[in-house]
Order: C-alpha cells, then sequence, then structure tokens
C-alpha cells in the first residue's frame, strides 16, 4: 500500500500535464489560435520559466530552513554579473560557475544577517535587493567599460553553453506537428522541443528540480534540515545543528538564484544588462508560494507565468485573446466546485468573473497590447488569490532562531 501511495503523485502530475495539453488542443481548435502550443511556443515557455523556477528554488530551500528569502531578486541580479564577467573572460561554463559563486556571496550575506545576527528577514533581504543593483552597476561601470560591446550597462556578448538537438527525431516530428492532428500534434510540438536546440541550462535547472525534491523528500539531511523550519526547538533537542542548517539552505538558496540570473544572461539573452532581472525574484517566490512550497508545485506556477508571458510575446493579442476563454471555463468549474463546497457566495463572485470573461472574449477579437504585457502578472495574482486558502507555509518560517532556545 505504501508503494502505490509514493507513487500516485507522481501519476497524478503526469495526468494533469496530459489533461492540461488535451485542453490546449480543444482551445485550439475552438479559437484557432495556432500558436498555443508549437514547438517554439513550448521552447520559449522553457526559455521563460528556467529563471523563475530556479529563484523559486531557492526560495524553496531557504523557507523550508526556516529563513524567508525576500533578497532572490538582488541575488539574481549578482548572478546576471557574476555570468557576464567570468563568461566572458573564462568561458561559457565558468560563467556558469561565477553566476552560482555570485549569488551564493548574497546568500552568505543573508544568512550571516538573518542566522548569526538574528536580523529581521525582511529587512536583510530587501537591504540585499538594493545593496545588489548598486554594487552591480559599480562593478560593471569598472570591468565593461572599454571592451568590446560592453559599456556601463552591459557586457560584451557572451558564449552559449551548448544546447541539445536530435535532428532526424526533430524532423520527424516537425512533420506530424506540422499536420495539426487533434491532441497528437500538440504532443509531437512538446517532444519536438525537447529534442531542438535544448539548452543544457534547461536540462541542468530540471535536474536541480528533481534533486532538491529528492534531497528534501527522500534524505535523512532533508528531514533535518526540514524539521529546522517547522520546529527548531525540537530539531535542537533532537540534536540537530539547527544555525548549521539554516546557514546551508541560505547558501544553497542565493546559489540557485545567481544561476537564475546566470541563465538570463546566457540563455534568455546573450549578455549582461542593467536591470535585466526585471522582477523575476519576487514572481519566483510567488511561484514558490503558489506551490505550497513544494518543488512540483513550483513548477506549475513557473509553468503559468512562462506559458502567459510567452503567449504575450508570440501571437500576443490573438493568443491572449484564446486564454480568457480558457480562463473563464476554468472558473465555471471552480464555481461548481466551490457550489459543491456550499460556498454559495463564493461561486456566485466567481460565476460574475466568468461571465465578465466571456462578455469581453465576445465583444473583441484581439487583445490590446497594454494588456497583453501585464497578463502574466495578473494571472499570477488570479491564481496566488485562489489557491491562499489551502497554503500551508513551514511553522516556523520567518522567525529568528537563537541557538539553547530549546532549553
Amino acid at each position: 500500500m505504501s508503494a502505490v501511495t509514493r507513487r500516485l503523485p507522481r501519476l497524478w502530475w503526469l495526468g494533469a500535464a496530459v489533461l492540461v495539453l488535451l485542453a490546449i488542443s480543444v482551445l485550439r481548435v475552438v479559437t484557432g489560435a495556432e500558436d498555443l502550443a508549437s514547438s517554439g511556443t513550448v521552447r520559449a515557455t522553457l526559455i521563460a520559466l528556467v529563471p523563475i523556477m530556479l529563484a523559486g528554488l531557492g526560495g524553496l530551500w531557504s523557507e523550508r530552513a526556516g529563513v524567508v528569502n525576500i533578497g532572490l531578486e538582488g541575488m539574481m541580479v549578482l548572478g546576471t554579473y557574476g555570468a557576464g564577467y567570468f563568461g566572458y573572460h573564462y568561458g561559457a561554463w565558468a560563467g556558469v560557475a561565477g553566476a552560482l559563486l555570485m549569488g551564493a556571496i548574497g546568500g552568505l550575506i543573508h544568512a550571516t544577517a538573518t542566522v548569526v545576527f538574528g536580523v529581521d528577514h525582511i529587512i536583510s533581504g530587501v537591504a540585499i535587493n538594493i545593496i545588489a543593483v548598486g554594487a552591480v552597476q559599480y562593478l560593471a561601470s569598472l570591468t565593461f567599460v572599454g571592451l568590446p560591446g560592453g559599456g556601463q550597462t552591459q557586457s560584451p556578448k557572451l558564449d552559449n553553453v551548448g544546447s541539445i538537438t536530435i535532428g532526424p527525431l526533430s524532423d520527424a516530428l516537425g512533420e506530424v506537428e506540422d499536420q495539426n492532428i487533434f491532441f497528437v500534434s500538440e504532443l509531437a510540438a512538446v517532444a519536438r522541443a525537447m529534442v531542438t536546440n535544448l539548452s543544457l541550462l534547461v536540462v541542468l535547472a530540471f535536474v536541480l528540480l528533481f534533486v532538491t525534491y529528492w534531497v528534501l523528500w527522500r534524505t535523512s539531511f532533508g528531514l533535518r534540515l526540514r524539521s529546522t523550519g517547522e520546529s527548531p526547538s525540537a530539531a535542537e533537542s533532537l540534536g540537530v545543528a539547527v544555525l548549521r542548517y539554516k546557514f546551508v539552505a541560505v547558501l544553497i538558496s542565493g546559489a540557485l538564484a545567481g544561476l537564475a540570473g546566470g541563465f538570463l544572461a546566457m540563455v534568455a539573452s546573450s549578455n549582461y544588462r542593467d536591470g535585466q532581472t526585471g522582477g523575476r525574484g519576487y514572481i519566483g517566490l510567488a511561484a514558490m508560494i503558489f506551490g505550497n512550497w513544494r518543488p512540483g508545485g513550483l513548477l506549475a506556477g513557473s509553468g503559468l507565468f512562462g506559458y502567459t508571458q510567452t503567449l504575450g510575446l508570440r501571437q500576443g493579442g490573438t493568443s491572449v485573446h484564446a486564454l480568457l476563454l480558457a480562463v473563464a471555463v476554468l472558473a465555471i468549474g471552480l464555481a461548481g466546485y466551490q457550489l459543491w463546497r456550499k460556498q454559495v457566495r463564493l461561486a456566485v463572485g466567481i460565476l460574475v468573473a466568468a461571465a465578465a470573461l466571456i462578455t469581453v472574449y465576445a465583444a473583441i477579437d484581439v487583445v490590446p497590447g497594454d494588456f497583453v504585457n501585464i497578463t502574466p502578472y495578473v494571472v499570477t495574482l488570479l491564481v496566488l488569490a485562489f489557491a491562499s486558502q489551502r497554503l500551508r507555509m513551514p511553522a516556523a518560517d520567518g522567525q529568528v532562531y537563537r541557538r539553547g532556545s530549546a532549553g
């Protein structure tokens, strides 16, 4: 029985992914928006979701140990510079190492402030975000000015870390995708994106997602680390070095956020640029909360934001217009669920919102560009609002802990 119980979550996620793809297939047929699940859209979605997922993973490590990390954005900023400096001077994989190192430095500062000196976690994180921006701008003015293609606000062009392409398989899947066969072409498009110009950093990011799950939920180290975020006094009474685990978790958190910044500089772009993170550290934190402090949920939240952002950048108003219908249908389903729970007022409110969305969908053919740009943020806020009722953060998250408090 226990073995079956362990397999159920994996089967559930697989089934959920198939259902989502099926829903997108239906939406494509109904609305005529052909770019909803093309291989190009899937590939662009991967590029958009990975930095958010890595930042969220950083937050997951930190908060599972009981340390709130609002400083993810600043650590990402440090990572963009690390990738730019080390990547230009020493090569692509040195850039990856530089991003990890610079992010870990941000994590070291946050860990020292919060774990060692007991500074309020929010204050420390905000300070890191502010300091990181100024520090990186100053370092860039010292190291990139005068270099070919470099300047005060950007680095020279960086080498990519490489990508994976399986030519014959990619071509065969492309032929199936081009035939527009219901659901089959969508499956082929997803598979094609996985074997066509797939960045090695994308592969590394998903490996890190799996490693995070395995370490935190399948090892004694992870059990001890999570215990420090749930009840540090009880953990210390059982011999767990609480402060050490918190410190290590925040260091790992910073390194992952730095890697997220490095991904922006080396894959999503081809150089370091000032303001490159664009608030993705905060979005990563939101995706982690949406995912209920679990890796699978974090992936879903990152994918949601990355997908809606990609739709806006590709076919823009046409794809987002189709998305309005999908959200309206989901809202109707959610209203039915709330009625089943006898939450009549909430169900009525959701139905009113669904009716408004259907009215807007019927009234226009293309969503205006200004709304397209804010769609990812609106969707993220709506999902967080509806998901907030079932979320449970680690019990001791954000609390300042002193050694010996167990006594």
